[in-house]
């Protein structure tokens, strides 16, 4: 996620670069063709000291997502008032050529409101991604009550949850987007990728917590520390899927912002005037591309079904055998270094056809049927990509935090149990059948292996949520990006030379 998000700013800060480099106001006068490198560096700081205003609070396992959620706004309250004085190296009017070859008049401060559209889109994206995947909140909690009757419901429930998700997150792109078009052009879309990216570094903290959270519980697992250690690690790791959910969302809303403005730098490569979808090579491009994403998620989805399949085979077959050496009086090691050369395999082998398809795609397009085809398949992307994206990751998110608030009531469920009886519930049956069946004991036992079940339920929504937040849903950013990069690169190229089309637009 880190490469994702550091390739999103270098791709905004290049789309702005090559946009800016049709003014002649930006281009002739001194150090405003860098003004998208001086939004990053205020960022940086702005980021910076809201990191280092976190120890104004008091950390606790209960507080840290709110105090992780504290430094996102703080650093967007920052580089709010940091960015006013950095305004003035813009001229105070400039001029922007547009695709269409019109001339759009900008002031510099309709470029600052194209920069806090960003900005304030990206804590709002990152807000509202906390809100439906956090376990503190409704929807996650709904799903934790769609586990009573088993995994179909929350299977169900968190689809539901994902593509609702979406809904708010477009609106703020909807809206960025528009005013940014409207007052600057494609150098007010770029503007806007840098000012959601501007808590670069905050996103990048928050998102970071996750992964260090859940290696710790594994560790403390691992090493047989007591179970209290691992429920204080699974409440820190539920904080980390919801930052890390934030960071996902910070990305996917950049990778839309970025994606179009790299579309926008390729049609002003081309030299282009016009993106009409009611063309044919146009709309036929517009439905590929919208294809794009769904063959993508299909093929990084099925690499990871088929690498866990060929693992747990893989686990079968050393633990038969371990058992018959255990049984012929040997001793048994389990194979992990099988299981590691297994998923290492399959991470590069896997990814090659994920890979062909993002890089291969705009360029074949391109050399068939010209550049007319590769806008449309750009647009296709961009469009149907951000909004796959955002419901895979924020529905696995939810399935994750869904298992984890269920197995933190069984933990205080079973902790009750021991204060009140003095002994731990998987010895109930073993007490039971010495005689010992009160009626208490009796409805614990009920109420217990309701809670088994309810936890099954949320495992097998978590397990199929692991390849939609981890895998498909952020790779989705790198097509959209890496499709748009690659066709900027060869768009001279595919201007001139094509087999089918038009040469230029």
């Amino acid at each position: 996620m880190g490469a994702d998000l550091f390739g999103s700013l270098a791709e905004s800060t290049c789309a702005a670069l090559v946009v800016s480099s049709t003014s002649p106001e930006l281009v002739g006068t001194v150090d405003c063709l860098y003004f998208p490198l001086i939004v990053t560096s205020v960022g940086i700081i702005a980021s910076f000291l809201s990191v280092l205003l976190a120890h104004l609070f008091t950390v606790t396992v209960d507080s840290v997502q709110s105090v992780l959620k504290w430094q996102l706004l703080l650093s967007t309250l920052l580089m709010t008032g940091l960015l006013v004085p950095a305004m003035y190296i813009l001229p105070e009017t400039f001029i922007m050529q547009e695709a269409n070859g019109e001339d759009k008049s900008v002031t510099r401060w309709s470029a600052f409101g194209c920069i806090m559209f960003g900005l304030w889109s990206g804590m709002i994206i990152g807000f509202i991604t906390e809100y439906y995947t956090s376990n503190a909140y409704e929807p996650t909690l709904k799903l934790c009550r769609a586990c009573d009757m088993g995994p179909a419901p929350n299977i169900i429930q968190g689809l539901a949850l994902g593509y609702m998700s979406t809904i708010i997150p477009i609106i703020c792109l909807t809206a960025t987007i528009a005013y940014a078009f409207a007052a600057a052009g494609m150098y007010g879309v770029g503007l806007s990728a840098l000012g959601m990216l501007g808590s670069l570094p905050v996103a990048l903290t928050i998102d970071g917590y996750g992964p260090i959270s859940d290696n710790a519980g594994g560790i403390a697992e691992m090493s047989f520390l007591p179970s209290a250690i691992r429920d204080r690690t699974d409440a820190l790791d539920a904080a980390g899927n919801t930052t890390a959910a934030v960071g996902k969302g910070f990305a996917i809303g950049s990778a839309g912002l970025v994606g179009l403005a790299l579309f926008g730098a390729f049609v002003t490569r081309i030299e282009g005037t016009s993106v009409d979808i009611l063309q044919p090579t146009q709309f036929a491009g517009l439905l590929v591309g919208a294809m794009l994403p769904y063959a993508f998620s299909a093929l990084t989805m099925t690499a990871v079904g088929d690498a866990a399949t060929k693992m747990m085979q893989f686990i079968i077959n050393d633990y038969e055998a371990g058992q018959e050496t255990i049984k012929n009086g040997g001793k048994y090691r389990p194979d992990y270094q099988g299981c590691i050369t297994i998923s290492t395999n399959a991470s590069l082998v896997k990814m090659i056809a994920p890979g062909a398809l993002v890089i291969l795609s705009p360029l074949l397009a391109g050399i068939f049927f010209g550049p007319a085809a590769v806008e449309g398949l750009l647009a296709g992307s961009i469009v149907s990509g951000v909004q796959v994206a955002i419901s895979a990751s924020n529905t696995g998110g939810a399935w994750d935090n869904c298992k984890k608030e269920i197995e933190k009531n069984n933990s205080i469920f079973r902790a009750d149990f021991t204060k009140k009886y003095g002994y731990d519930i998987k010895e109930l049956d073993a007490k039971i059948a010495e005689g010992d069946a009160s009626d208490d004991l009796l409805k614990a036992k009920k109420d217990w292996e309701v809670r088994k079940e309810l936890k099954v339920a949320a495992v097998v929504g978590d397990t199929v949520g692991d390849p939609l937040k981890d895998t498909s849903g952020p790779a989705i950013n790198i097509l959209v990006k890496l499709s748009a990069i690659t066709s900027l690169v060869f768009g001279s190229y595919i201007k001139k030379i094509n087999l089918f089309g038009p040469k230029s637009v």
